[in-house]
């Protein structure tokens, strides 16, 4: 018998009442309208005898393991969706279809040609990227002379610290591709943007070898989950 049976009577989304199902208040009223529950509800649209989609959905987004919610989603593996009562492989893929396209979306968005003026700029380009990152991952943003991105490059994974962030593998790109300046961006797996001696620690020596490049370091913006912090703006660079 499969791990995946159960009763085939399912609430579906067309058993709520008018005016309340999840699909018609989209259309009516806009997808921002609608909780995540209601938006997983959507993509898998039925529930079982005892839960509608949405209860269902709700139940899926308490997570487990300390996670929950979309990142609970996006990180848990297949296997481990699909052995929760009610979800099942094909709401599994369907799940995690939907958080790709969402994801590609938000990394193929176009670069080129955007510009920075400010540190929202910044964390509105990268945070869908990195806020959920299990690790932490530095980049250097490449502007040209008049803050419009050239590129976005991936520079370590793993805790910052000294011995690990050389400023040769930080400018190394930018002095290929003349950068007039970068911005630092890295994130926080526990979610709190806030820096770390060793963070302040690495940025100031990476500002200081920019100055003797000619490639000023403009700001370090942490990425936290769905929060963000600019060295610049708290006077630490």
């Amino acid at each position: 018998m499969s791990a995946y049976n159960y009763d085939e009577s399912r609430l579906t989304i067309k058993d709520f009442p008018e005016g309340e199902k999840p699909r018609e208040r989209l259309l009516k009223y806009g997808a921002e309208s609608l909780t995540d529950a209601e938006l997983i509800a959507i993509i898998i649209r039925i529930g079982n005898r005892n839960e509608t989609a949405v209860d269902l959905s709700q139940r899926l987004l308490k997570g487990k393991n300390g996670l929950q919610g979309l990142r609970f989603l996006l990180e848990a593996s297949i296997e481990e969706l699909s052995n929760i009562k009610g979800i099942g492989p094909a709401k599994t893929a369907q799940i995690k279809a939907a958080l790709e396209i969402g994801k590609r979306l938000f990394s193929t968005k176009q670069k080129e040609q955007y510009a920075i003026s400010c540190p929202d700029d910044v964390a509105h380009l990268l945070m869908s990227e990195m806020r959920y990152l299990d690790k932490e991952h530095l980049k250097v943003v490449l502007l040209n002379m008049k803050n419009q991105v050239l590129s976005i490059e991936d520079v370590s994974v793993g805790s910052l610290n000294s011995s690990i962030v050389h400023p040769r593998e930080v400018f190394k790109t930018a002095i290929r591709r003349s950068s007039g300046s970068v911005i630092l961006v890295h994130n926080h797996p526990s979610g709190d943007p806030a820096p770390s001696v060793e963070d302040i620690k690495v940025t100031k020596r990476l500002v200081e070898s920019g100055e003797l490049l000619g490639i000023p370091v403009l700001d370090h913006i942490i990425i936290g989950d769905g929060k963000f912090i600019s060295l610049k703006e708290k006077d630490l660079i």
